[in-house]
């Protein structure tokens, strides 16, 4: 598997850092060129410091998800998102697929390469000519993916409460069935360590649909009513992937976001000290000049006399 590594953040240059001492910038507007990366930086390294404190209880709830996701192991083996994207010749002919995202920025690349998967998934499949349609979870998917995509789009769920719940999962996962599909793909990153993650994607075959017991042709049901029991079985399935890719996905966010600010902060430290020089330099300029003229108006009055 391919890890991607954490995107750094670029933390924005202040107007005029790059200037030099023949860039006429006066000491005042150095030095408050200076106190603003200095305060940038003191807002990153908080949000920094705020994202690890969040990254350890993403975590436990992440533990906490892990059994959600492993009884449906055997029907779901994941395929990982490549660069050249995902083969989409074996999918059906009617497909959903639902992005996982984040509401907040600030965090790297985790909503991007969500994004991009899906992107190429979707110009596929239309060369396929098959049907695709997309539900997206977090603001930051939504309106990167309602520029080209949007009458694909059937619904965006926005602005969660966090940490989120199961209850939210379920609602999310309600919303998500009522659209016609033969498959279900959840495009999510997971979460690999606290400096990388991998961008997967779920297949869920609509098990309520006909056909569909033929995925649990190894289990015995009571009562006998499958249809009944395959729709009900249905619903909890696509819940507990999409509470477990919840959860996952909240957990690359937070990671990628501390490794963000902590790039930032670094370059605001490289900053500051590139200003510092430039800003003594500039007071060394003003005070040499400063002496030159002293020296040349007391020579004049030597000579004067």
């Amino acid at each position: 598997m391919h890890a991607h590594a954490c995107r750094t953040l670029r933390q924005a240059r202040p107007l005029g850092s790059s200037l030099s001492v023949r860039g006429m910038a006066t000491e005042k507007q150095i030095m408050m060129r200076i106190n603003a990366t200095k305060n940038i930086s003191k807002i990153t390294q908080s949000m920094k410091m705020v994202s690890a404190a969040k990254l350890r209880g993403d975590q436990a709830r992440l533990d906490k998800a892990q059994p959600f996701n492993a009884w449906t192991a055997e029907l779901n083996e994941p395929p990982m998102v490549t660069e050249d994207g995902i083969d989409t010749s074996g999918w059906p002919q009617k497909n959903l697929i639902v992005a996982i995202s984040s509401d907040r920025g600030l965090c790297g690349g985790v909503n991007s390469f969500v994004t991009r998967a899906i992107k190429k998934m979707m110009i596929s499949t239309k060369e396929q000519g098959k049907e695709t349609t997309l539900f997206v979870v977090g603001e930051k998917g939504r309106s990167q993916l309602s520029r080209v995509h949007a009458d694909e789009m059937t619904a965006a769920c926005t602005d969660a409460t966090t940490p989120m719940q199961f209850g939210m999962a379920t609602a999310m996962a309600t919303e998500a069935l009522k659209n016609d599909f033969d498959t279900m793909h959840i495009v999510f990153n997971v979460f690999k360590s606290a400096i990388a993650y991998d961008t997967s994607i779920k297949s869920l075959p609509n098990l309520a649909k006909e056909g569909g017991e033929e995925q649990m042709v190894e289990y015995e049901f009571e009562p006998d009513t499958k249809e009944e029991v395959m729709q009900d079985m249905y619903e909890y399935l696509v819940a507990s992937q999409m509470w477990h890719s919840l959860m996952e996905s909240a957990t690359s966010e937070q990671s990628s976001r501390m490794n963000a600010m902590e790039n930032a902060s670094k370059n605001a430290g490289e900053m500051i000290d590139s200003l510092t020089l430039i800003y003594n330099r500039a007071r060394q300029s003003r005070i040499t000049t400063e002496l030159i003229e002293i020296i040349s108006g007391a020579s004049a009055l030597e000579e004067a006399k």
